[in-house]
Order: structure tokens, then sequence, then C-alpha cells
């Protein structure tokens, strides 16, 4: 079963950035779409951003203009660049396939926006 081992998350102002990376234990990025999910205290979990093995990318409204989903097959790595932030976007974020997040879910990182 492929591993998903998300990292770059941390405490961040209001307006700053991030970059999150989802490192895979073997290469998926050619045969699954894959996405960035979010799940906030008492919220469900929602897609934030996704990418299909073609390169199509779709977003979220609230993140559309301030994401950017990327990512390096050759790696086995997708990115989730976060500019703009705000303190709504503060969740526990993971990658994992999509529509149907069929893989093991990693353990996530978290995200904090506050000033």
């Amino acid at each position: 079963q492929v591993q998903l081992v998300e990292s770059g998350g941390g405490l961040v102002q209001p307006g700053g950035s991030l970059r999150l990376s989802c490192a895979a234990s073997r290469s998926i990025f050619s045969i699954y779409a894959m996405g960035w999910y979010r799940q906030a205290p008492g919220k469900q979990r929602e897609l934030v951003a996704s990418i299909t093995p073609g390169g199509s990318i779709n977003y979220a409204g609230s993140v559309k203009g301030r994401f950017t989903i990327s990512r390096d097959n050759a790696k086995n790595t997708m990115y989730l660049q976060m500019n703009s932030l705000k303190p709504e976007d503060t969740a526990l974020y993971y990658c994992n396939a999509v529509p149907v997040p069929a893989l093991d879910w990693g353990q996530g990182t978290q995200v904090t926006v506050s000033s």
C-alpha cells in the first residue's frame, strides 16, 4: 500500500505563505488524480485542490487565486503553495486520491494562521 507523508505546515500570520509537501512511497502521480484535503476543528474534511495525471487542476472557490497545486513525478511529491493565508485556512491538511480518497491517510500537517 502507498504511504503518504505530509509536511510543511506551521504557524503563520494572516497574509503569510506556506508550501506543503506530500511525499508518496512510490510513483503514483502518473496513475492517480490526487488532491489536498483539509479538516478544521468541528468541520468536515474538504477538498481544496486537485490535479489529474494529465495535469488538469481544480480549486475550491475559497482558495482559488491564493493556492497553487503542483507535483514533481520524478520525486513522487505533490505540493501546495499557499499565499495570502487567512485565519479560516487553519486546519489539518492531508493529501489523498480524488474523487475518492482511497489511499491510506497520512498523519497530515497542521496549518495555523493567527496573529
